[in-house]
């Protein structure tokens, strides 16, 4: 079971997350980490990536959860996978990412991680001030509006809850604990 932490700029407080699932022999990746240099540097100068800069990022990402899971090992991603493609791909790999016009996919059935994703939603000014607290992250807060117009919340048939980042952490794990236990 993957779990996938989504929202704009994950409310979750990455460390205290990090230290409770890693208790529970649950590895758990932050996907800022995985960024290219690129990347990076056109966040730090203010400008929003597109999908020709997230889809190489996402792919690796499902390269390093399909790498787990495969082995055994449960594992949680913060991300902020803010498209239903970004998650087809986290899912699905290259597979999960649209095709260029006039390209076929081979008719193979690509490997697949399951995922919950855990869809955390809060006001832009609650997600607004979180983030102007966060120090020494190369995403300047100028880029939350972006973040916000690209948001496809969730929604059926994809597998997720939705969580108020109003909750502390210990109740969001709580919900995601709960959540597991019934699936």
């Amino acid at each position: 079971m993957v779990i996938l932490n989504q929202t704009p700029l994950h409310g979750l407080g990455t460390i205290g997350a990090s230290q409770f699932f890693s208790l529970l022999g649950w590895k758990f990746y932050d996907a800022d980490d995985y960024h290219p240099k690129e990347n990076r540097m056109k966040m730090e100068k203010g400008i929003p990536l597109n999908d020709q800069d997230r889809i190489p990022w996402l792919c690796n990402l499902h390269d390093i959860l399909l790498r787990d899971v495969t082995s055994g090992q449960h594992v949680v991603l913060a991300c902020s996978a803010l498209k239903k493609t970004y998650r087809d791909i986290l899912i699905r790999g290259k597979n999960g990412a649209p095709l260029k016009s006039g390209k076929s996919r081979e008719e193979e059935k690509p490997a697949e991680v399951q995922l919950l994703v855990v869809h955390l939603s809060g006001s832009f000014e609650v997600i607004s001030g979180r983030l102007h607290q966060r120090k020494e992250h190369f995403m300047p807060p100028a880029l939350l509006q972006s973040q916000f117009d690209t948001l496809e919340p969730p929604s059926p048939p994809e597998n997720f809850i939705q969580i108020s980042v109003d909750k502390s952490l210990s109740e969001i794990i709580a919900v995601i604990m709960e959540t597991l236990k019934m699936k």
